[in-house]
């Protein structure tokens, strides 16, 4: 995955990131290569976006 695929404000939900993380380190076998790296610093960023957002969308 590329950080252009990759967009602020994604409408992907918090499940669906958590889900993409899981998947990750699984494919990965829980060793991650620099790209992999990579992928998984911006599927965490997304992921903590989309909890905020929920979360204010909640209150």
């Amino acid at each position: 995955m590329s950080p252009d695929s990759m967009s602020p404000g994604s409408a992907r939900s918090a499940d669906d990131l958590n889900e993409r993380i899981r998947a990750l380190w699984l494919r990965a076998g829980g060793s991650l290569s620099a790209q992999e790296r990579a992928e998984y610093e911006l599927l965490v960023v997304e992921w903590a976006a989309a909890i905020r957002s929920e979360v204010i969308e909640a209150a």
